[in-house]
């Protein structure tokens, strides 16, 4: 495993981390039913024992259960001390300060800690971004940090360059969270955001680095240029290195929900030359031509957070979107087709939606979530059996 400096908290964390969004569930089909405990402590503990350090949660991931998990798995052969944990309050609504105190003492329970190495604002936009300044969060969290509670202030972001220039200038900063990969470098902060950050020293950490799982496989046409580029390696190694190749990533956090998705990660950041600019300028053309490759096929920018759920009318927005973009990117509808009408006569069809707007208000990267349902399922409808 690589180590970098995590901005200027002393702390070398490994360069690929663990997030903590996607454990294994007991039933795929039905996530209802939860986090597969078993298997995620298995797969939480294999990773501390093989150099990854740097684990990150939040309190709503999992319907509230990430936290949980992630404090009964590290609760085995002093695990805990060996690893940093960053993990999330929300202030999509105000919050008294009694009940943010509240909210911090229930995540020290959930992840049997005594404290938080960071404790992050998150999903700072533009309306969280005024009311965080309107109730003085800051100065919460400096009651947290002088009690010994939490350790550093962080946050974690979705929005333009700009504004996000705006609120690492704001605060002395220690960590962020902020989405980037190959394919998103015109949106989010951007690559010149993550570099703006690093050179401030606050410690920058990516999430989405594969887009939520999309860029472990290729259509054809990304397949064809990777496949003839002289240096061999997965369409999952092509997107850690374009990250790895950044000097102000000091931590990538992948959202891993099987032991082989972790062994397979583990073998690519043990490799030596991850490290900044290790890239020739071929291989960051092919990059490039991948990405451009990409753009030219029309799907959704979801990531699959399921911050628009649940929907009002019940609606599956994530799993609807996810089989649309899967059948343009494979170019191979009857699967995805037919998965969508068992969704259908679940009740959970993007033809329920009625346009309330919820979902919009929700979304982190402001996608026109009921227009793009409709473009869903007139091309997913139709499969019957």
């Amino acid at each position: 495993m690589l180590y970098r400096e995590l901005g200027n908290t002393g702390f070398k964390a490994s360069l690929l981390g663990l997030g903590c969004m996607r454990l294994p569930y007991i039933d795929n089909t039905d996530l209802t039913k939860g986090v597969d405990r078993e298997k995620a402590y298995e797969l939480i503990r294999y990773a501390v024992k093989n150099g990854v350090n740097y684990f990150d949660t939040a309190q709503g991931y999992h319907n509230g259960d990430s936290e949980a998990v992630l404090g009964e798995a590290l609760d085995y052969e002093n695990m805990r001390e060996k690893v940093w944990i960053t993990t999330k309050h929300p202030f999509w609504q105000p919050c008294e300060p009694a009940k943010i105190r509240k909210n911090l003492e229930t995540t020290l329970k959930k992840l049997r800690t005594d404290y938080l190495d960071t404790y992050l604002m998150h999903g700072i936009g533009p309306g969280v971004w005024d009311n965080i300044q309107k109730w003085d969060i800051w100065g919460e969290f400096e009651k947290f940090k002088a009690e010994g509670l939490i350790r550093h202030i962080g946050f974690s972001y979705h929005g333009n360059f700009e504004h996000f220039k705006e609120v690492c200038d704001r605060y002395p900063w220690e960590l962020c969270l902020v989405m980037h990969n190959m394919l998103d470098v015109k949106r989010e902060v951007t690559a010149e955001g993550v570099a703006y950050a690093a050179e401030k020293g606050i410690a920058v950490t990516i999430m989405e680095p594969l887009r939520g799982g999309g860029l472990c496989t290729s259509p054809k046409t990304v397949a064809a240029l990777y496949d003839a580029f002289p240096v061999k390696r997965t369409p999952t190694e092509w997107a850690f290195r374009y990250l790895a190749n950044m000097s102000g990533v000091a931590s990538i956090t992948s959202g891993m929900s099987s032991m082989e998705q972790l062994k397979e990660n583990l073998a690519i950041f043990a490799q030596p030359d991850m490290t900044p600019h290790h890239l020739t300028a071929e291989e960051e053309l092919l990059i490039f031509s991948a990405r451009k490759a990409y753009e030219s096929i029309v799907t959704i920018p979801c990531t699959g957070c399921n911050y628009c759920m649940p929907c009002p009318q019940n609606v599956g927005i994530p799993n609807a979107f996810n089989l649309y973009n899967d059948g343009n990117r494979f170019e191979f509808f009857d699967q995805v087709r037919r998965s969508y009408m068992f969704a259908r006569r679940g009740g959970r069809g993007a033809d329920k939606c009625t346009e309330c707007g919820v979902c919009v208000t929700k979304c982190p990267i402001n996608i026109d979530i009921p227009a793009l349902l409709k473009t869903a399922h007139e091309k997913l409808g139709g499969w019957e059996e």
